[in-house]
């Protein structure tokens, strides 16, 4: 057992989604596009008599972390640094999770395979609804395809080979456990057909393209997300709607050349690491 661990999670923004449940939450999870983010966050885990979990310096609940703790059989002080906001489209509880999994499986010496610990991070937070397809796509980085849902003995993934400048602009968050635990069929349906669509032309322009597509048939556009994606439009860029969140993102400079103050990074090219035990 060693003083403590720390891993590196990217974030990732979903363009589109259908939602798959299961009675097994390893089986449960979606299907669906996005993109992996060389803004992520770094999960610091160290063994402490009482679990206690930190975001950015503030104690906070994170029934995911909590989730892999257990699953584990440890109490840990979990320290999480972001460098994205939560509850804004980005992934960050599943980051947490899955960047939990795998500091404390090397801090506490559990012997637990990659495999192993995305399934445990994949497993709470489909328990905690906070997400369904990110920490599988977290792990694999780029910009994925969730062919098939579930953890990983269960779902089968692929990618758009390409890693683009971003830019993203966030006004506020949606509740991710409020859409994806209310009736989901419309959602689903939009995903479905937006995933049949890019597996035929899987290109950046093509997801971009079904991402927008996916957010106005599934009824999650908000005002203010519209207007920033047709000023982007207007300007000659390309942008859509991060899934869930009121976050818009946009390749190369779109959304700067209409005029938004915005957060830049990359495509990361590889999954979650394991950087210091």
């Amino acid at each position: 057992m060693s003083d403590d661990a720390t891993a590196f999670v990217p974030g990732h923004v979903t363009g589109f989604f259908s939602a798959h449940p299961d009675d097994d939450p390893a089986v449960a999870g979606s299907r669906g596009a996005g993109l992996t983010l060389s803004h992520g966050v770094s999960v610091t885990v160290e063994p402490a008599p009482v679990t206690a979990i930190t975001l950015d310096g503030e104690a906070v609940e994170m029934p995911p972390v909590v989730g892999v703790l257990r699953a584990l059989g440890v109490t840990a002080a979990v320290d999480a640094e972001s460098e994205l906001p939560l509850g804004a489209g980005f992934g960050v509880s599943g980051a947490m999770a899955l960047g939990t999994a795998l500091a404390a499986n090397a801090v506490f010496a559990c012997g637990r395979s990659e495999n192993e610990l995305i399934t445990l991070a994949h497993v709470a937070e489909v328990r905690a609804g906070t997400g369904l397809g990110d920490v599988v796509a977290q792990a694999r980085g780029g910009m994925p395809l969730r062919i098939d849902p579930g953890a990983p003995r269960h779902g089968y993934m692929d990618g758009i080979p390409a890693r683009p400048h971003i830019e993203y602009v966030t006004f506020g968050g949606l509740s991710t456990a409020d859409i994806i635990g209310g009736d989901t069929s419309t959602l689903t349906a939009a995903g479905e057909a937006a995933l049949d669509a890019l597996a035929e032309e899987p290109t950046v322009e093509r997801f971009l393209a079904e991402s927008r597509q996916f957010a106005r048939d599934a009824g999650l556009l908000t005002d203010r997300v519209e207007t920033a994606i047709a000023d982007v439009r207007d300007a000659g860029g390309d942008a859509a709607m991060a899934m869930l969140g009121e976050t818009v993102f946009a390749v190369g400079t779109g959304l700067s050349d209409a005029g938004y103050d915005t957060e830049r990074c990359r495509i990361h090219p590889a999954g979650s690491t394991l950087d210091s035990a």
